[in-house]
C-alpha cells in the first residue's frame, strides 16, 4: 500500500521525503568558524533575508593524491615521465568527488526544497554552486549572516563567524564559502609607488650603456625607466623571435573588474614594440567579469599585466581572463558591493576547458591568514591540477616585504604584524595563493646592477610545509641565519617564496592615454611569465613539450641559468626582514632570468 501510495505522489516530493529520512535525528556541528571578524572589519547590521548570496561547496577529492604525484613525476627533469603532462579527462577523473559523496549532498540540497536544475557543477563535480536568499542560507547552515565594513576602506561584505552541517555530511563537504573568508584579494602594485609618480629625468648621455646581469650591454636608460627592450636586454632576449603558428599562449589573468584598454594597449605598442601595433588578444570573461573599453573604466593593473606580457612575447598568441566577484548589494544597505572571492570562478572555468594557455600569470593576492586553511587548500588542489596539465602557474610575491613593509608606511594600526585569531600574536604575514607549493612566485628588483625591491615579499607559509625540492635550498638560507633570528615570527618549515624575481620599478605604462610608471611586484611576475612564455615558445618549436610546473626544474637546475641577487632586504613588521644573499633567498629567490641560458637548459631536456 505505501509503494502504491509513494507512486501517486510527485518526485520532487519522494525526493525530499527519502532526503528527510536519511537526515533524520542527524546532529548538526559546526563545520568551520572564527572568534570574529580579522582586524580592521565590524559587524554592520544583520544581511537582508532576501539577499541572494552565491555558495560555492567543495565536495572532497578522494584521488587527489595520486594527481599530486603525477604533478611530481612529470614536472621533474630527471624522472622518466617528464613532460608527459594528464589530459583535461585524465585531471577530471583524479580531481572528481565520489559518486556517494554527489548523491548525499544533492539529498541535503533537495531536504531544502533545491531541484536538479538549481545546481551547479564544476567540469569535475568536486564543486556544487547553488543561489539562494540569505534567509535559506542560514537555515541550512545553521548560523546567522550580517553585514561586515572594513573600518578603512569603506567596502562590505556579508560573512558569518560559523557555519553548521548535519554530523553526515562532514565527510562529504570540505568547505562553503561565502561564510568566514575575509580575504580582499588586492592587486599587488603598491599604490604609493605610482600615484602622482613623478617620471624621472634620465640624465645619461644619449647612446650609453651599463653592464646588465648577464654582461652584456644594455642601454643606461634603463637605470631610471623600465620598458619591453629594456627587460630583453637586461635578461638576454634581445636576438629571439616567438613563433605565432606553434600553438603557444600566454595567458594574463585580472580580477576585481580591472579592465584592459585597447587603446592604451595599441598606444603602448607603438611605443615600445611598433611591430605589435594593431595586434589584439583574446578577452574571456568569467562569472562576469568585465572589460569596458571607456578610459575611466581602465585598469592600472589590468593595463601593465597586458601591455608588458603581451608586449614581450609579441607576436604569441595572448589571452586575458576577467573573472567577476563583486555581486550588486540591495541598494537598500547603502553600500556598494558583496565582494566574492574570485580564484575559484577562474579555476573551475579554466580547468574545464580543451585548451589552457601554457604560462599564466597572476598579480593578486591577500594575506594567507584571511583565507580559511581549507579554503586556501582547495585553491592550491587547483593549481596542483593546471600544473600537472601542463601550465607554468606563476604568481607575484606581494609587495609588503616580510608584511606591513616599507611599501605601505601609512597603513593603518589594524595592519600591524600580529594573527588574526584573536590571540594578537606577533608574526611575518605571509601572503596567498604566493604561499601555495604548486605554484612559481616572484619577487621585485630594482636597479641595474640589480638588488632587492625592499618592498618584495617574501617568507614562509604557516598553512603549506616546505616541498621536498626546495629542501636544500631554504635549509641552507636558514643556516646563514644567526641563531635566534625572528625566532617565533615566522615558520620556518613552511614552504618559502618568492622562488624567482624580476625587475619591478618604474615600468612605464599607459594608462588613460597617459605614460604612468608603475611599481611593485606586479611588474615582476608578467615579466618573469613573459620569459617563461618564450621558453615554452622555444621548447614547442622544437617539438618538446611545455615546461608545465617550474619549480622542480628551477630548483634543480634552473637556477644555474638565473641572475643570484645578492644585495637588498624586505622589511616590514618593524623588522629589517630578511635579507638577500648568495644562492637562494625569501626576498629575491634564485634571481632573475638570464634568458639564453635558460632556453638552452629547457631544449636539452627530453
Amino acid at each position: 500500500m505505501l509503494t502504491m501510495r509513494l507512486a501517486l505522489l510527485s518526485l520532487p516530493f519522494v525526493a525530499t521525503l527519502a532526503s528527510a529520512i536519511l537526515f533524520e535525528g542527524c546532529q548538526q556541528k559546526v563545520k568551520e568558524s572564527i572568534h570574529g571578524p580579522p582586524n580592521g572589519w565590524y559587524k554592520y547590521v544583520p544581511a537582508p533575508k532576501h539577499h541572494i548570496l552565491e555558495l560555492k561547496i567543495a565536495l572532497p577529492q578522494p584521488k587527489f593524491p595520486v594527481l599530486e604525484q603525477h604533478l611530481w613525476e612529470v614536472s621533474d627533469p630527471s624522472h622518466a615521465r617528464y613532460g608527459a603532462h594528464l589530459s583535461k579527462q585524465e585531471t577530471k577523473e583524479l580531481m572528481a568527488p565520489h559518486p556517494e559523496t554527489l548523491a548525499v549532498v544533492r539529498k541535503w540540497l533537495a531536504l531544502h526544497g533545491l531541484a536538479e536544475e538549481d545546481i551547479t557543477l564544476s567540469s569535475a563535480n568536486d564543486w556544487v554552486t547553488i543561489r539562494v536568499p540569505v534567509g535559506l542560507a542560514e537555515e541550512m547552515l545553521t548560523t546567522d549572516y550580517h553585514v561586515y565594513k572594513h573600518a578603512q576602506t569603506g567596502e562590505s561584505i556579508i560573512r558569518t563567524m560559523s557555519y553548521s552541517l548535519p554530523e553526515i555530511l562532514h565527510d562529504h563537504v570540505d568547505l562553503i564559502q561565502p561564510t568566514t573568508m575575509f580575504a580582499r584579494f588586492k592587486a599587488f602594485k603598491s599604490t604609493l609607488h605610482w600615484t602622482n609618480h613623478v617620471q624621472p629625468i634620465d640624465s645619461s648621455p644619449s647612446g650609453s650603456t651599463i653592464t646588465g646581469p648577464a654582461g652584456n650591454q644594455v642601454d643606461a636608460s634603463c637605470n631610471n625607466t623600465i620598458t619591453v627592450s629594456c627587460l630583453r636586454q637586461l635578461y638576454n632576449a634581445m636576438d629571439y623571435n616567438t613563433s605565432a603558428t606553434n600553438g603557444n599562449i600566454l595567458g594574463i589573468t585580472g580580477y576585481l573588474n580591472e579592465s584592459t584598454n585597447n587603446m592604451d594597449l595599441q598606444q603602448f605598442y607603438q611605443l615600445q614594440n611598433p611591430s605589435a601595433y594593431g595586434s589584439n588578444y583574446t578577452s574571456v570573461s568569467i562569472n562576469g567579469g568585465e572589460n569596458n573599453q571607456s578610459y575611466e573604466a581602465a585598469g592600472i593593473e589590468a593595463n601593465l599585466d597586458t601591455q608588458f606580457g603581451f608586449g614581450l612575447t609579441w607576436p604569441t598568441p595572448g589571452t586575458f581572463y576577467t573573472t567577476g566577484g563583486e555581486p550588486p548589494f540591495d541598494p537598500d544597505l547603502l553600500t556598494e558591493s558583496d565582494t566574492n572571492e574570485p580564484y575559484s570562478y577562474w579555476l573551475e572555468y579554466v580547468l574545464s576547458q580543451d585548451t589552457i594557455p601554457q604560462s599564466i600569470s597572476t598579480s593578486y593576492g591577500d594575506d594567507e591568514q584571511s583565507v580559511p586553511r581549507s579554503y586556501a587548500t582547495r585553491v592550491c588542489n587547483g593549481m596542483a591540477a593546471l600544473g600537472a596539465r601542463g601550465v607554468s602557474v606563476i604568481f607575484s610575491s606581494g609587495d609588503g616585504g616580510v608584511g606591513d613593509g616599507v611599501a605601505y608606511p601609512d597603513k593603518p594600526l589594524e595592519h600591524q604584524c600580529y594573527s588574526n585569531d584573536g590571540l594578537k600574536t606577533p608574526m611575518f604575514l605571509p601572503t596567498f595563493p604566493a604561499s601555495c607549493p604548486c605554484v612559481t612566485v616572484v619577487g621585485g628588483t630594482i636597479n641595474i646592477p640589480e638588488t632587492a625591491a625592499n618592498f618584495s615579499g617574501g617568507g614562509f607559509s604557516n598553512y603549506f610545509r616546505r616541498p621536498s625540492y626546495q629542501d636544500d635550498a631554504v635549509l641552507a638560507y636558514l643556516a646563514t641565519l644567526a641563531p635566534g633570528t625572528y625566532k617565533g615570527l615566522y615558520n620556518s618549515t613552511g614552504r618559502a617564496y618568492p622562488d624567482v624575481s624580476s625587475q619591478a620599478v618604474n615600468f612605464l605604462t599607459i594608462y588613460q592615454g597617459q605614460e604612468t610608471p608603475v611599481d611593485g611586484t606586479s611588474c615582476a611576475a608578467p615579466t618573469f611569465t613573459a620569459f617563461v612564455s618564450m621558453l615554452n615558445d622555444a621548447r614547442l618549436s622544437a617539438g618538446k613539450s611545455p615546461l608545465g610546473f617550474l619549480n622542480p626544474f628551477l630548483y634543480s637546475t634552473g637556477y644555474t641559468a638565473l641572475n643570484d641577487i645578492t644585495e637588498g632586504r624586505n622589511p616590514g613588521c618593524q623588522t629589517e626582514g630578511f635579507n638577500a644573499t648568495v644562492g637562494w633567498d625569501p626576498v629575491t629567490g634564485y634571481g632573475t632570468p638570464n634568458f639564453e641560458k635558460l632556453k638552452d637548459l629547457v631544449l636539452a631536456m627530453e
